[in-house]
């Protein structure tokens, strides 16, 4: 009966962005083992894979996790390749967070993704902190219009919102067919790619 963990319907490749602190590790921990222990902010780049079904289908994402620090960017090109989903984190108790995100990091997804189909979210985290509010829902949702995403108050220490976040990336990724086409080839050219060795007629030199 049970399917084994190797078996899934769909791949995506999952980004979280956004400025240092803002609790992009805590979000992820959150969703994939659902308690969030005080983390260490995280070096270069992490990732973790989450399997889950969604509307059916057996999914598994990959989810990249930066470091927010501006001396990680230079990491970020390759980060960017191939991702269907992008949640752009900010805090809602520090506004600086919530500026940057259109200020800075709205920029280096123009700048870096190489799916123009690709989801992006916008996601406040922290809501347990209401008392420390200093970003309304109201503007939260502004900005995500205007930068074309979706959008979701969370926290990652009560877990309110997390899991309904990254389900609901996936199901509007899943509406997208280029963004499954690139989603389900991943795996096939791995296949083309170990074959190669055997014809070596064709010398790279002219082509």
């Amino acid at each position: 009966m049970g399917s084994s963990s190797g078996q899934y319907d769909l791949s995506f490749k999952i980004l979280l962005i956004g400025d240092s602190g803002v609790g992009k590790s805590s979000l992820l921990v959150s969703f994939i083992s659902g308690s969030v222990d005080d983390l260490a902010p995280t070096i270069g780049v992490d990732f973790k894979i989450k399997q889950l079904t969604v509307d059916g289908k057996r999914l598994k994402l990959t989810i990249w996790d930066t470091a927010g620090q501006e001396r990680f960017r230079t990491l970020t090109s390759s980060y960017y390749r191939g991702a269907q989903g992008i949640i752009l984190v900010y805090d809602v108790t520090k506004r600086e967070t919530f500026t940057n995100l259109s200020e800075i990091w709205a920029n280096e997804v123009n700048l870096h993704s190489t799916n123009q189909d690709c989801v992006k979210m916008l996601v406040g985290n922290k809501v347990d902190k209401d008392s420390e509010r200093f970003v309304t829902r109201e503007e939260g949702e502004v900005l995500a219009k205007e930068l074309g995403c979706l959008f979701f108050e969370c926290s990652a220490t009560t877990q309110k919102n997390v899991h309904q976040c990254f389900e609901e990336l996936a199901l509007k990724i899943m509406e997208i067919p280029g963004l499954l086409e690139e989603g389900s080839t991943v795996v096939k050219r791995n296949i083309i790619k170990q074959k190669p060795e055997h014809n070596n007629s064709n010398g790279g030199c002219c082509s």
